[in-house]
C-alpha cells in the first residue's frame, strides 16, 4: 500500500471545521442505518409504492422499510403523498433535497467501488 504526502498547505485546505463536524454527524449517523442508503436509492431510481421499495430493497422487513420511509420523510429527504382511491394510495418520492443528498453522496459511491477489498 501507497503513503501519499501532503503539504501542511494542502491538509489545511481539506480539513473541515470542528463546527462542520458536529452538523455533519447527525447526517452520517441517518446514512449509517441500515437500508437507509437503499431507500433513497430505490426512490432516485423511480420506486414509489410500498411494494416497489420492497422489491428493491432485498432483505429489509416491511416494519424496518416503513421506518425508514418515515424517517426519511422526517427529515425532509422523501416526501408521501396520500392519494384518496379505493384503496387509498400512498406515493413517496424523493424531494430535490434527497435528490441533493444522493448527488453528493456519488464520490463516496466511486471511491468505494474503487477501493472494495
Amino acid at each position: 500500500m501507497t503513503t501519499t504526502q501532503h503539504s501542511p498547505a494542502s491538509l489545511e485546505m481539506h480539513h473541515p471545521s470542528d463546527a462542520a463536524c458536529r452538523s455533519f454527524q447527525p447526517v452520517l449517523e441517518l446514512l449509517g442505518r441500515r437500508w437507509v442508503g437503499m431507500v433513497l436509492l430505490a426512490g432516485q431510481r423511480g420506486a414509489r409504492r410500498f411494494g416497489q421499495y420492497r422489491a428493491f430493497v432485498h432483505g429489509i422487513s416491511d416494519r424496518v422499510l416503513t421506518q425508514r420511509l418515515r424517517e426519511l420523510e422526517q427529515v425532509g429527504l422523501l416526501e408521501r403523498q396520500v392519494i384518496p382511491s379505493t384503496p387509498v394510495q400512498i406515493l413517496y418520492a424523493p424531494t430535490a433535497r434527497g435528490a441533493e443528498l444522493l448527488d453528493a453522496m456519488q464520490p463516496l459511491f466511486d471511491w468505494t467501488a474503487r477501493n472494495r477489498s
